[in-house]
């Protein structure tokens, strides 16, 4: 992603002309609708399978289509387009009238008609109501998509916290009963079980207010400043909680000489702190855990690989989405929201970075970061 003001402290969204693809065999007519059509991304087609081709291609907002081409009509158009998204926006330009056609486009899902010879205001009306209807749409669509997230997160956290208290609970209801033998093995082990219980309610409560900040701030653009990318990684690492509860993981931190990067400092360090912590956490008892920085030219790789249980190949496409967890023990109980990856990504995506995964089961992972050094 191409940044520009590489010094302001806020990077503003760029807004982005809607795009319209004129499908028609004459090109006076697609010439002269592209005129109408001032200020719009537009792109030219002379049959259907040029349009689609096109369509494949580019990122289209709206298809303005004749009726009447060689090599496929503007209603076969109609369909293959509404066949690859069914929310596409097609309009039909037509110099017929006939009932069946129109009828026809309908049935396909046409949102709307421009009779030949073609009125340049009508055709500009039309094309704005139908994009002002598909942004319409897309609100609704991405409404409805909030509401299920929330559904899924709040279903989420109240299984999370659900288990601890209940282990806390019981135990505290059998001392109440007495139980338990203060100097029974038994007690001191439960007693136990309920500190590590009390430790995860915790962890899950910061967790949460993490990500709520995360969710937050998500909108705002990039809050740039010069790091030293070398003393933030490791601050992470040597401040790891997942690190510090693995004494039996050996840590290697290779450190390289790189000049200042501007970064957002909180994003990029949310983001390699997920990456690291996943590192342990999915490691066992013993092993170790490599972080190594290296000077790739244009680019800083921050390279994160674990001796763990690793990741079959199916599922690393998955590592990435929204609320998917790895389980390689089949326990349904892990903890976390599988929301920390997803971020992760998004916030490197952000710099202009990538972020790549490579990973067997039973050879652990490696995670490799690319940032721009400008």
């Amino acid at each position: 992603m191409m940044l520009q003001h590489l010094h302001s402290e806020v990077i503003a969204p760029q807004t982005k002309a809607a795009t319209i693809l004129i499908v028609d065999d004459e090109v006076v007519i697609r010439e002269l609708c592209a005129k109408a059509l001032k200020g719009y991304d537009v792109f030219h087609a002379g049959s259907c399978e040029g349009a689609l081709r096109v369509y494949e291609k580019e990122s289209i907002d709206l298809v303005l289509t004749d009726v009447m081409m060689p090599g496929g009509t503007g209603l076969d158009l109609l369909r293959k387009v509404k066949d690859i998204d069914p929310t596409a926006v097609v309009i039909i330009m037509t110099g017929f009238v006939e009932k069946d056609i129109i009828l026809a486009a309908l049935k396909e899902g046409a949102d709307d008609f421009i009779n030949k010879p073609i009125n340049l205001l009508q055709l500009k009306t039309s094309v704005e109501k139908a994009l002002a209807k598909k942004a319409l749409k897309e609100e609704l669509a991405n409404l409805k998509k909030l509401d299920l997230l929330k559904s899924i997160f709040l279903s989420l956290i109240s299984h999370k916290l659900r288990t601890p208290i209940t282990a806390i609970s019981l135990f505290l209801q059998d001392i109440q009963h007495g139980v338990y033998d203060m100097n029974d093995p038994a007690f001191t082990r439960n007693v136990q079980m309920i500190n590590e219980e009390t430790f995860y309610l915790s962890r899950i409560v910061n967790d949460l207010l993490a990500f709520s900040q995360v969710m937050e701030g998500n909108g705002g653009g990039l809050q740039r400043e010069p790091c030293d990318l070398n003393l933030l990684v490791a601050a992470i690492v040597y401040g790891s909680q997942e690190a510090q509860s693995k004494p039996g993981i050996e840590t290697d931190f290779h450190e390289v000489s790189l000049p200042p990067l501007n970064l957002d400092r909180k994003k990029i360090t949310f983001a390699l702190q997920q990456i690291i912590d996943n590192a342990y956490k999915f490691s066992g008892e013993l092993g170790s855990v490599s972080i190594s920085l290296l000077d790739a030219g244009d680019n800083v790789c921050i390279i994160v690989s674990d001796t763990g249980v690793g990741i079959p190949r199916d599922e690393i496409p998955k590592v990435f989405e929204k609320f998917y967890q790895i389980d390689p023990g089949n326990t349904g109980q892990v903890r976390g929201f599988g929301l920390g990856l997803f971020y992760a990504r998004e916030f490197i995506r952000l710099h202009g970075g990538s972020v790549s995964l490579d990973s067997q089961p039973g050879l652990g992972a490696t995670v490799t970061v690319m940032l721009p050094m400008q």
